[in-house]
């Protein structure tokens, strides 16, 4: 991974090959500094897609994920108030274009890359996204997944590596112990009624 002074260095050279390939260019291009409405994406976003889609062959869910990351605010967090437009963000339209982006976001959910709460806006109205990363570590390692490519697995941690993604090279903590459930409350027995004496009266 570089460091900061390297990292610079590294800037200042690919600004350089750049102004002098387009000349001017700077003025026509987008920039976060310059320009609001921008969200903050890890650089190996590009092999997570791939493998989501892998993970559900024939139902892509890449681009409804997407859809939800550049609906945060660097919180991982999204209130959804209206799943028509999300559906159109992500990609699907039409009469079923609803429909359809609520089967990719609860495959999204079943793959544990998020999780789903209900509100005033409807079932789907809380949203929260887990790191993509540690996901998919835990689908390659511990729950051996169907569907994800070793290449691509591979394709990921390379990347990661070029770019010091940390939390895809150091090795995951060692599951939590689960406690035993508590021991079942113990109900007194009901005390047994009193056999009559021989010594009490007969009822007349």
């Amino acid at each position: 991974m570089a460091t900061v002074r390297e990292a610079s260095a590294i800037t200042k050279k690919t600004l350089a090959m750049r102004d002098h390939l387009w000349p001017g260019a700077a003025l026509h291009l987008w920039h976060r500094s310059a320009n609001k409405g921008f969200a903050t994406i890890p650089k190996t976003l590009p092999f997570v897609l791939k493998i989501m889609d892998e993970l559900t062959k024939g139902a892509p869910v890449s681009s409804t994920f997407l859809s939800l990351w550049c609906s945060t605010w660097d919180n991982s967090y999204i209130v959804i108030t209206n799943p028509a437009e999300m559906s159109q963000a992500a990609g699907f339209g039409g009469q079923r274009g609803v429909h359809t982006w609520a089967g990719r976001m609860k495959k999204l959910q079943a793959l544990r890359f998020i999780d789903i709460k209900p509100g005033k806006s409807g079932p789907m109205n809380h949203v929260i996204m887990w790191n993509p990363h540690t996901i998919i570590r835990w689908h390659h390692d511990v729950a051996h997944t169907p569907g994800l490519m070793e290449a691509s697995f591979t394709s990921l941690i390379e990347r990661a590596a070029e770019v010091g993604a940390q939390d895809m090279l150091t090795p995951l903590p060692p599951p939590q112990p689960v406690a035993p459930p508590p021991p079942p409350a113990v109900v007194p027995a009901a005390p047994l009624p009193h056999a009559a004496s021989d010594n009490q009266p007969a009822e007349a």
